[in-house]
């Protein structure tokens, strides 16, 4: 297995810094994710491994070997992207075989080669079909498989998934969690879908304007985001952020005023945060729960928008401050658009944000588990490994 280093990244066009001083290591046999919203820098910092891109600075390592300026043919990594760009006159033997044939490799290995990548992939009913006689998920398949056959020392997923539709983006998903778990490669992928992210990664690196913006495993960064923007990038629904302002706390824990006058005692710790009485709440739709409006303590709002997904159901209240807010209700329960209900804020599991957008968490409850595997463990942490 092979690891990559990258050690103070720059890309610039002309005068515009794309990228600046990134340094990242990515651990021989893990599946690192680049997530972030378009135009982050992430598919260009792909784009530089391969060598498709030239850096601006800095040096790339792949396998302890200094690649920063060898063409793409000698850094032993192969790139899948979001465009199948298989050969329409080649049936699917031949596209996975092609690169191979070129570099004069023996037939009866090619042979091999191409046979044990499409039983790997279920590919195997499809080797004589053109591009056009394919799904768009097995067109992709075969992308996957022509990178396969290279037995690379490092795999480069540029958003293959973003042409499929939805059932066929969730089964290659599926299908790319399961070749990473038999071939046990280092593999590095680019998506601005956090699903695929929080899926398919060991570790997840958030970008944001060329820079890194948190590097973890994904329940990690889920539940500890680092800002306030990686708190609403990731999570469906995003996460609720509410302005208020500091009240009196108890036992060192900072309480907070919402813009309704309620008092909400967190556990984040006062020490570290600023003096500034202003900050945002942030809080999970899951920690957010219906209650009778006449309650204490009780946020009161107007249904507006009610989700129902099956397994669960989500319910977007406008509250009496203007704010709105989603909150998780049982999948069962009968609330409906126009109805005002009550909202318990579970505070144990609030986070407080300072003007800067660093967050400031709160101290562990039951619900925050630290006891994370050690990297590379019982692969990906919060989701099963798919059985093959």
């Amino acid at each position: 297995m092979t690891g990559i280093q990258l050690t103070g990244i720059d890309k610039r066009y002309g005068g515009v810094d794309v990228i600046k001083d990134l340094t990242l290591t990515v651990d021989p046999g893990e599946f690192l994710v680049f997530l972030g919203p378009s135009g982050c820098g992430k598919s260009t910092l792909l784009r530089m491994i391969a060598g498709l891109e030239p850096v601006s600075g800095g040096e790339i390592r792949i396998g302890g070997r200094t690649v920063t300026d060898l063409p793409p043919g000698e850094r032993q990594v192969a790139m899948v992207f979001q465009h199948y760009a298989l050969y329409p006159h080649m049936t699917a033997y031949d596209n996975m075989a092609f690169g191979l044939r070129n570099v004069g490799m023996p037939a009866n290995e090619i042979h091999r080669r191409v046979q044990e990548a499409a039983r790997m992939l279920e590919l195997e009913p499809l080797l004589k079909r053109k591009s056009a006689q394919m799904s768009g998920g097995q067109r992709q398949r075969v992308a996957i498989g022509r990178a396969v056959v290279k037995e690379p020392a490092a795999f480069l997923f540029d958003e293959p998934l973003s042409n499929l539709d939805a059932a066929l983006r969730a089964r290659t998903r599926v299908e790319i969690a399961r070749l990473h778990r038999r071939l046990k490669s280092t593999m590095v992928f680019v998506t601005h879908d956090q699903v695929e992210a929080m899926t398919l990664a060991t570790r997840i690196v958030v970008m944001k304007q060329g820079s890194i913006e948190q590097i973890g495993r994904p329940m990690e960064i889920y539940r500890n985001p680092a800002s306030r923007f990686v708190a609403s990038f990731i999570g469906s629904p995003a996460m609720n952020f509410l302005e208020v302002t500091r009240g009196q706390g108890a036992a060192g824990r900072a309480a907070v005023r919402l813009p309704d006058g309620t008092l909400v005692q967190t556990t984040v710790p006062e020490a570290g945060l600023p003096d500034s009485a202003q900050l945002e709440l942030g809080v999970r739709p899951e920690f957010l729960s219906l209650a009778d409006p006449q309650s204490a303590g009780a946020l009161v709002g107007t249904a507006e928008v009610i989700e129902r997904l099956g397994d669960q159901t989500h319910a977007h209240i406008a509250l009496r401050s203007g704010d709105t807010v989603v909150a998780h209700a049982p999948r069962d329960s009968d609330i409906a658009a126009g109805d005002v209900v009550g909202l318990r804020l579970d505070a144990s599991a609030a986070h407080l944000f300072d003007h800067s957008g660093k967050a400031h968490h709160a101290a562990k409850t039951p619900w925050m588990d630290a006891s994370f595997p050690p990297h590379g463990d019982k692969g990906r942490e919060g989701f099963p490994e798919p059985t093959a």
